[in-house]
């Protein structure tokens, strides 16, 4: 028998103590079966935000459910003739345009983290026609100039209420923020400095981080809010927070969505133009392309994947003023 190598050459089978666990939280059965997890299961798993995660379970669903599938595999048995014929049937239930592409695009997705594990060999949604946009200009309406100054300063400037208010619709009109956005705002996120520069750091969509220059007139309502409400030194609590609440008596939770729709809706139908928070975030879009903003810069500023999408909030072609109508003198 020869000899083992000398001890400086021989390789240590062990892991290194720093890594090895102090006791597994995974039993061997439970490791090997995930270890077994189809891909397909896998890709709906890693949809961190809920609403994109509901859409595209809705539109995974439909699609199993016409074509006939049953387990996980059959996916790699679907051909374009398939996507096409569910396509079809779609537009014959009258679903509108961007609704079938938003669908397409959901089981696009799907096949093409299939391609990366190699689980099929192509995307066959990919070549499938699409129903074209029906206008380039988006359906979210956007308010005039004076109906976003009067926004600004419909809540009044006396409660804890109204400086809350203030500064979150300045916040949105400001900075073309998502309404789930808003709401993932920490007292630290409007503090920090960039360049000597005060900036917002919003969480958006795929957990994707960007930093926001923050204006001036929302940095001080936020200022004036956190010195009557308390918390402003709570870091890494939540920055906007429900005044009082009737069922649990806590207030030091964030405040949801739907609140913040409400609250867009409320001061809107007060001054006679009743709108949702999306409204906002268009009117910030549409603004700062009207006064030349680049649209890259808008793109990264509203944390929009495709310019395309960004492109529906230019209305630069179709301003009203700018119409020949305007031109005409007799």
């Amino acid at each position: 028998m020869s000899e083992p190598p000398p001890a400086d050459l021989q390789i240590d089978t062990q892991l290194p103590a720093s890594i090895v666990p102090a006791e597994r939280l995974l039993t061997a059965a439970e490791f090997h079966r995930l270890a077994d997890v189809p891909p397909e299961f896998e890709w709906f798993a890693n949809i961190r935000n809920v609403h994109t995660r509901r859409a595209y379970e809705n539109a995974i669903d439909d699609f199993t459910r016409f074509a006939g599938i049953v387990r996980p595999e059959e996916f790699r048995t679907v051909t374009r003739a398939h996507v096409i014929a569910w396509r079809d049937d779609l537009e014959r239930r009258q679903l509108g345009g961007a609704t079938l592409r938003h669908r397409l695009a959901a089981l696009s997705s799907l096949f093409e983290y299939l391609c990366e594990k190699n689980a099929v060999s192509h995307n066959p949604v990919k070549g499938v026609k699409r129903p074209k946009v029906e206008s380039g200009e988006g359906k979210t309406p956007a308010l005039g100039d004076h109906q976003a100054r009067e926004l600004l300063t419909a809540p009044g400037e006396d409660t804890m209420k109204e400086k809350r208010d203030r500064a979150i619709l300045s916040t949105l009109l400001y900075h073309a923020l998502r309404r789930e956005e808003l709401c993932k705002l920490k007292v630290k996120d409007f503090r920090n400095m960039r360049r000597g520069v005060p900036h917002l750091v919003v969480s958006g969509k795929g957990e994707k981080t960007r930093y926001l220059p923050l204006h001036p007139g929302t940095n001080a309502l936020i200022h004036d809010y956190l010195d009557v409400a308390g918390h402003g030194e709570d870091e890494q609590g939540p920055l906007f927070r429900p005044i009082r609440n009737n069922r649990t008596g806590r207030t030091d939770k964030a405040l949801n969505p739907d609140m913040i729709y409400k609250l867009v809706q409320k001061y809107s139908a007060e001054l006679g133009f009743e709108i949702g928070a999306h409204a906002l975030r268009a009117t910030a879009a549409t603004n700062a392309l009207d006064h030349q903003a680049d649209i890259a810069k808008v793109q990264e500023w509203l944390g929009h994947a495709n310019i395309a999408t960004t492109r529906i909030y230019d209305r630069r072609k179709t301003r009203p003023e700018d119409s020949p109508t305007f031109k005409v003198a007799y």
